[in-house]
């Protein structure tokens, strides 16, 4: 681990490990830091907090919000919850797949984006949404989501 996340491994432990239940609150600073939970990260996380090695895992990996890998540039995060199903996410999921060259999990190969599921964003009376970049967009539709990544990948 690199000295820079060494060091926001350190300040997410420090600042929260004498919670009750700090686990989740330093996995978000981390992540928050970094944009993902580096596997070198796991040992200090389960000595601060008294856990086996294997819980931490367990939550890093349970968990679709958290990151074991850089992510990407941008961050796509489609919804996959039935309201946004029931008004065509299914299709704008096939769509941004296919557009960006990803599986729906990971980085793509030029390492602009990060295609994810998410299991809702609150916006069910808008569906289908989505976020780039944590925006939050409603109503989204293919001709919608290609404009949002164009714009996206123009600002890089």
């Amino acid at each position: 681990m690199n000295e820079v996340a060494s060091q926001a491994v350190e300040r997410a432990i420090a600042s929260t490990r004498h919670m009750p239940g700090a686990l989740m609150p330093i996995l978000h600073g981390i992540q928050d830091a970094l944009g993902y939970i580096p596997s070198e990260a796991v040992p200090p996380i389960a000595d601060a907090l008294n856990l086996s090695r294997a819980e931490v895992h367990g939550v890093v990996t349970y968990y679709h919000y958290f990151r074991s890998e850089p992510p990407g540039r941008h961050v796509v995060q489609i919804c996959r919850a039935e309201s946004c199903k029931a008004m065509g996410s299914d299709a704008l999921w096939s769509h941004a797949c296919t557009r960006l060259g990803s599986d729906g999990h990971g980085v793509t190969q030029d390492g602009a984006f990060t295609v994810e599921p998410v299991y809702c964003l609150g916006l069910c009376a808008q569906s289908p949404a989505m976020t780039l970049d944590d925006k939050v967009h409603a109503r989204v539709g293919i001709e919608k989501f290609d404009r949002l990544v164009a714009q996206a990948g123009s600002a890089a």
